[in-house]
């Protein structure tokens, strides 16, 4: 896993943002803090995932979810 966009293809990045804002439209019969934690709960499973499959470390996984804090929170 990396952080790094430079390491990561923006083309397919779009394209998987772009799919899953089109499933996200369809969800809009639930408020915004179940899509979260519904979210919350893949993100964490993938991660997961991700770890014991050894396509990232642990580390990765922390700095990840630090910038994604920084992200969500305007800061940083």
């Amino acid at each position: 896993m990396s952080s790094n966009p430079d390491q990561l293809s923006h083309g397919e990045i779009e394209q998987c943002v772009d799919e899953i804002d089109e499933y996200i439209e369809r969800l809009d019969r639930y408020p915004p803090p179940v899509l979260a934690f519904a979210l919350r709960a893949h993100l964490a499973g993938l991660l997961r995932a991700m770890v014991d499959s050894h396509v990232c470390s642990r580390e990765q996984v922390r700095q990840f979810v630090l910038e994604l804090e920084q992200e969500a929170l305007g800061v940083g």
